[in-house]
């Protein structure tokens, strides 16, 4: 064994060799010291590290586990409650709420002066939401939130003018006494900041700020007066507020009061001046104020966060880490570290400040919590962000991880988090509601899967306010303030009402998914898949058994066939099965187990000019060849006759050329090959579609609405006369059903306390399926709702479009021509209101979309959201009636090829919706197709079953589906009784003949080749024995 040692790491970083033996644990140990203390010293800090969190292990929190599942359930959003004890506060600064900046013997602020001398508008900021005047206003909106704490900050010049601690200003002294005494009044506890970033002027004008050491002293003065004058009812104190920003932005970019542009060593010598303020004056209250007053302090330290371009690459994570360090590490690992600088900053930095031992041992440990902020100021500008050619991420959770293994595990609170919106955004907050809810979920997370000791979260802010560099052009309240009224109400947002509801709850609880439903579906329930359009052989792909001619190959070395002259062999008729497409399929449809397939035919190709003028006969042969195979699998056909897709039309050429769906004779057309298809195929197929997603095509007709409406329309009318077709010749001796397909997503209002919202979501619906559905299952016609909609616009001159009109005729042609809905549903769209100017389908229902970032999702971003799906089929049931309803199309995009998870988590979530449908609901269900049986090469993973028919593991996890029929609790209804399951094995030995035959010549031919070896071994002994016996009577 070889002895290892490592130079200049703790303890000489011993080796350790572990082995299993039997059962037993052998311990080897080789040591680079001989020093049992030492040993023992090691092992000391190795179990500290591990029961706190690994101080100082920050980077491993990048190190992905490579077995990683997308659908952890550690990874998921999480309802669940946060501690009993957990608090729930929110927060402002002095400056960007209080106003009044002469007002009442206020002195002037660097912050004061800055906008006055570098913003445009600087009249502006004098009001803001004038707090300082309209304080009951303010005490209204924290009683309407049921917060348990309020963060504020005192404005240091509003007390003292200069800065220096003199007689206190006594308007200024009675405002902050009142604002406690009020909090405390209403059971909020009041948590204060000494310094949120408006230093008093003349702090500046005559020390430099705080380039200057001897502001330190007149910091630590300032804050034993608010102790002495607070600190009876004051338990929370926090001394600066984000100490990064004050000394990069406001003494190096400049972007921030007092605006220097100074060198890099200066905002270094800030920091550390800034450092040394904090921890001056924690030990002054630590000395002469906790012991009676019994409160904590601590200072808000902001940071950024950041991910590896690889997850894998030691060098990507290593760059991550030091992006962290020079931001939250710089002042973080001196306060709640070793009380000195991160090694990779004094490195990188010769001129950065160096604290002496005395001065290291004075800072460590000057805070008795880890206030933590976590918002847009620590990510703006990004150009000034170390990000090290790294990803800047908005996981809060990842961290407070960080934090945790770099810090010992400290106790935690969030001082600030939230997000913004823009200027013009009033009440309707919608993005930071889900902001909101994903930041809260994952601290959630946090407390919950890693242990981390999070107890208090702040919401930033309390209302609309000076927002710092952005003056007024974002907002980030969660109380409305109109600035330029007179009275500045605070109206609560939508975030609002949405935060209130949390601290209710104290948590998150699931509104839309029931219980897990053990139960069946019916007996008859059609388990499919589904394919898209099956490109037809025109030519067998095994002609050798139909060619009677003998071929010998690649005898000249030309890599070609030659026919041997003079023989002929015997040949048989030509087969379905000679097509190699053909058996894959069924290969696949074998191993999927279901009762049913469905596929779509190409029109294209079965008649090349747009009519029946040219039939290409080889190609309907193959269509029924995969129909009249699949039957003998027992597995019915769900046949599609036209499956458009936006990079495919599939209409033959001619009809393209003259408008395709534009052109009125397209559906005269489709209704002829339509007709084709049925007498050709029919009396194999029980289940037709017509037209797949008829209501998707506006994708491909989007010149202008008109053209959408009108493509639409021919495409109703021709499913409309091809069901009639189907209803008139056909079914009276076919017995089959048509209907066509339609793309049905539910729609959900994105932010539930508008009205706006909910309109939107059923206006989504209404455009979306009512389009098609209304005039096929309900009136003939389409959507009142559209209509008026669209004339509302029209009236407005917001949009020039007209929807088609049926003549009395189309109407009666078009109403009822469908035998059950079919549905494709794949996902839920968070729907927001969104006026919009302009004649196209996009535009005429005025939504937009918005993506739920906290929702599970795929590659191509489709939300995984299971209870969409019932509540879909509740509103089909609820708008057309008690009909029979197919599920023709469901399933989503995965990348694995060896270990599709996601696919089978979306797969067992959503069809246990489909039965709450189907068993709670009485939602006539009678069948649900999986998407799809293959994927395609270059496009989203949607298959069960790779481009080269590797099958994947969610084939087995479906299988299970399909054999249960659902989720039984003990035992199934459906059983096949023991005749059904002989029958079963007689079709395998029938499917399999020409292997079993040979299998049985094979161990034929083996037993008689031992036989004959056993035969003649016997023989050889008989003759052995007769040679010995007369060798042994010779020699008697």
């Amino acid at each position: 064994m070889k002895t290892v040692c490592t130079a200049g790491t703790p303890l000489d970083e011993w080796i350790f060799f572990f082995s299993v033996s039997a059962g037993n644990l052998t311990f080897n140990s080789i040591m680079c010291g001989q020093q049992l203390e030492r040993f023992v010293a090691f092992w000391t800090l190795v179990f500290i590290r591990i029961v706190t969190g690994l101080a100082g292990e920050g980077r491993s929190v990048w190190k992905k586990d490579p077995y990683f599942s997308p659908v952890s359930e550690t990874q998921m959003f999480l309802y669940d409650t946060f501690p009993k004890e957990f608090l729930w506060g929110v927060g402002m600064g002095a400056f960007q709420v209080e106003g009044s900046w002469r007002k009442d013997g206020k002195g002037s602020s660097v912050w004061d002066h800055f906008i006055h001398s570098e913003f445009r508008d600087a009249d502006s900021t004098d009001a803001s939401s004038d707090s300082y005047t309209l304080l009951d206003k303010d005490l209204s909106a924290l009683d309407f939130l049921g917060v348990t704490f309020y963060q504020f900050s005192i404005s240091w010049s509003r007390l003292f003018p200069t800065g220096v601690v003199a007689a206190p200003n006594e308007k200024g002294l009675q405002y902050y006494n009142t604002l406690i005494d009020s909090l405390l009044y209403r059971n909020i506890d009041p948590v204060v900041t000494l310094y949120h970033w408006d230093l008093p002027l003349m702090l500046q004008e005559k020390y430099g700020g705080w380039k200057n050491e001897s502001v330190i002293d007149i910091f630590n003065d300032y804050a034993t007066f608010c102790f002495q004058t607070f600190g009876d009812r004051v338990k929370y104190w926090i001394t600066i507020h984000n100490p990064y920003l004050v000394a990069w932005h406001g003494y190096g970019t400049g972007i921030h009061a007092p605006g220097e542009r100074g060198k890099i060593t200066t905002v270094y010598s800030v920091g550390h001046n800034l450092i040394k303020a904090h921890a001056k004056v924690w030990h002054n209250y630590k000395k002469h104020f906790q012991p009676y007053q019994k409160g904590m302090m601590s200072i808000v330290l902001g940071s950024h966060w950041i991910e590896p371009n690889k997850s894998e690459d030691a060098l990507d994570i290593s760059k991550c880490q030091q992006s962290m360090e020079r931001v939250l590490g710089w002042f973080a690992k001196p306060i709640h570290g070793d009380g000195d600088y991160p090694e990779e900053l004094k490195n990188e930095f010769s001129f950065l400040p160096r604290f002496t031992e005395d001065e290291k041992n004075y800072v460590k440990g000057t805070a008795d919590f880890f206030a933590f902020s976590f918002g847009p100021n620590n990510f703006k500008p990004p150009n000034t962000l170390p990000k090290m050619g790294q990803n800047l991420s908005l996981n809060l959770r990842e961290v407070l991880n960080w934090i945790k293994l770099e810090y010992n595990s400290p106790r935690i609170l969030i001082a600030e988090n939230g997000w913004f919106t823009d200027s013009h955004v009033k009440t309707d907050d919608t993005t930071a509601i889900y902001m909101m809810k994903n930041f809260i979920n994952k601290v959630l997370q946090a407390i919950k899967y890693d242990n981390i000791d999070v107890f208090g979260y702040t919401a930033w802010s309390l209302l609309d306010g000076f927002e710092w560099q952005h003056a007024y052009n974002i907002r980030r309240g969660l109380f409305y303030v109109d600035f330029k009224s007179k009275k500045k109400e605070r109206i609560p947002k939508s975030s609002a009402l949405y935060y209130k509801q949390i601290i209710r709850e104290n948590g998150f609880f699931p509104r839309e998914s029931t219980p897990s439903l053990q139960a069946q579906f019916s007996c008859d329930f059609s388990w499919g898949i589904t394919e898209s359009v099956l490109k037809a052989e025109s030519v067998a792909s095994s002609p050798q058994f139909c060619d009677s001619s003998l071929y010998l190959w690649n005898i000249t070395g030309d890599g070609l066939l030659h026919k041997v002259k003079g023989v002929k062999l015997k040949t048989r008729p030509a087969q379905c099965t000679d097509f190699v497409s053909i058996k894959k399929q069924l290969d696949l449809l074998e191993k999927m187990k279901v009762t049913h397939y469905r596929f779509a035919l190409d029109w294209s190709l079965i008649l090349p000019n747009g009519d029946l003028s040219v039939v290409n006969r080889q190609v309907l042969r193959y269509y029924r060849c995969v129909i009249s195979e699949v039957l003998k699998l027992n597995v019915q056909s769900m046949v599609t006759l036209y499956y458009p897709t936006h990079a495919y039309l599939g209409l033959p050429g001619p009809l393209l050329q003259t408008g395709g769906w534009l052109n009125q004779s397209t559906a005269y057309a489709f209704q002829d090959y339509a007709a084709l298809c049925f007498r050709e195929l029919g009396d194999l197929v029980k289940l037709w579609i017509t037209i797949n997603e008829p209501n998707r095509l506006s994708h491909v007709y989007n010149r202008s609405s008109n053209d959408t409406y009108r493509a639409a329309h021919n495409l109703l009318i021709a499913h409309a006369m091809a069901w009639k077709i189907y209803d008139e010749q056909y079914r009276s001796f076919q017995y089959g059903k048509v209907s066509l397909s339609l793309h049905s997503d539910w729609a959900e209002p994105a932010n539930p306390y508008f009205e706006s919202h909910s309109k939107a979501a059923d206006r989504f619906l209404q455009f979306e399926i009512g389009w098609f559905a209304d005039p096929i299952f309900k009136t003939g016609d389409y959507p009142a709702t559209m209509r008026e909609y669209i004339g509302f616009k029209n009236r407005k001159g917001l949009s020039y479009s007209s929807l088609p009109s049926f003549t009395s005729e189309e109407k009666q042609l078009v109403k009822g021509a469908a035998d059950f809905y079919a549905l494709n549903h794949f996902t839920t769209r968070f729907v927001i209101h969104e006026p919009q100017n302009g004649s196209q389908y996009e535009f005429d229902h005025d939504i937009q979309f918005l993506q739920d970032i906290t929702c599970l999702s795929s590659p191509s971003r489709l939300a995984v959201v299971p209870w969409g799906v019932r509540k879909v089929l509740k509103w089909i049931k609820k708008t057309y009636g008690d009909i029979d309803i197919y599920i023709t199309a469901n399933g989503i995009d995965d990348q694995s090829l060896d270990n599709d998870e996601l696919r089978n988590y979306y797969l067992g979530k959503y069809i246990q919706e489909v039965l709450k449908a189907y068993y709670i609901d009485k939602v006539k269900i009678k069948g649900y197709y999986a998407f799809k049986l293959t994927e395609e090469k270059s496009k989203p993973r949607f298959g069960f079953f790779t481009s080269d028919s590797n099958g994947k593991p969610s084939v087995k996890f479906y299988n299970n589906l399909i054999s249960n029929n659902g989720f039984p609790a003990d035992y199934s209804v459906c059983d096949p009784p023991y005749q059904e399951k002989q029958c079963s094995f007689c079709l395998f030995i029938s499917q399999k003949k020409p292997l079993i035959f040979f299998a049985c010549c094979l161990f034929s031919t083996l037993i008689l080749l031992l036989t004959i070896i056993v035969f003649h071994k016997r023989k050889r002994r008989k003759r052995f024995k007769a040679k010995s016996i007369q060798r042994i009577c010779v020699s008697g």
